[in-house]
């Protein structure tokens, strides 16, 4: 079974996610513009980032058999600096044009301050303008309020649901997102947020209809391997596999696609795997480590290969 992980932060992981992803099934993944655990100061700092999420990221996904896209945004945490919030939403447009860019995002509420509320709106409308999907981050605190609240605001600027993506779901969330028309999306972390088994109970009692998984691996404890391990846990305990690939591939491919940037056949037919290539200078080889270089043949047995360990 193929995978998409729809949520991935991989700057801030290693080569050897990337390659434990590729071996577990994962195709393509999106990494979202966020927070990156200290707070970025000047706009250099930001165009830097995000220059590496639609440069450099790429070509290390693509070194292991990932399609790599990403979201751009400004990061709700950071709204609240309103000097940088300003010229961070100067550079925005630039970037959110560039290839492989399939949504505005993770954009929404973190203490749900006024700051916050100005630049969401900002960039649904920037969303609007651009006709991108939006990937909404849900607040961790007081979180069934700033869901509901996000989705008001959208409502309020004309956004069409079926174009955003409220992700961070959990039990208490997921029935008004979806009563809503809204994409839900879940994180699996390792002890927060959502978990394999508690995700494997929302399907069973849901479906698969309009619901996605994701890793939102990032710098801190995290599992870059949520989507597959849930897949996995979800076969074992009965989920009808066309559900599974439903939320573990295929509404992702949906909801993502409508950006024009993501489409099936950039995995199915990849380029091959050449890691003598560089970018920049740079060689994700170390230590005298030989490089990896396919023929066109080797390409199909890679997708053959694919498995959930």
């Amino acid at each position: 079974m193929m995978l998409i992980d729809p949520h991935t932060h991989m700057i801030s992981r290693t080569t050897d996610d990337y390659e434990a992803m590729a071996a577990s099934g994962v195709v393509a993944l999106i990494e979202p513009a966020f927070w990156i655990g200290q707070p970025r100061t000047h706009v250099a700092t930001y165009i830097d980032y995000l220059s590496s999420i639609v440069g450099f990221e790429r070509f290390r996904a693509a070194q292991f058999g990932i399609r790599h896209y990403c979201t751009i945004g400004l990061n709700s945490k950071e709204a609240n600096n309103e000097e940088l919030a300003e010229a961070v939403m100067e550079i925005l447009p630039r970037f959110a044009l560039k290839e492989g860019v399939v949504a505005i995002g993770e954009i929404g509420y973190d203490e749900q301050t006024p700051l916050e509320d100005k630049y969401f709106r900002a960039q649904l409308e920037l969303a609007k303008e651009l006709d991108l999907p939006v990937m909404i981050h849900t607040p961790h605190r007081d979180k069934k309020r700033g869901t509901t609240r996000s989705m008001d605001v959208c409502e309020e600027h004309g956004m069409d649901p079926g174009k955003i993506v409220v992700d961070h779901n959990n039990e208490e969330t997921v029935r008004e997102v979806l009563d809503r028309g809204y994409w839900a999306a879940f994180s699996i972390y390792p002890s927060t947020k959502m978990g394999n088994v508690r995700m494997v109970e929302i399907l069973q009692e849901y479906g698969a209809n309009r619901i996605m998984v994701d890793s939102a691996c990032d710098w801190g404890i995290s599992e870059p391997l949520g989507v597959a391990k849930t897949a996995r846990l979800a076969l074992e305990r009965g989920v009808p596999e066309e559900q599974v690939r439903l939320v573990c591939y295929q509404n992702a491919l949906d909801a993502y696609g409508q950006s024009g940037q993501m489409k099936e056949e950039h995995w199915l037919n990849p380029p091959p795997i050449d890691q003598r290539t560089v970018y920049e200078g740079n060689s994700i080889l170390r230590g005298g480590r030989d490089p990896l270089v396919e023929d066109s043949g080797s390409k199909q047995h890679r997708r053959d290969d694919l498995i959930i360990e």
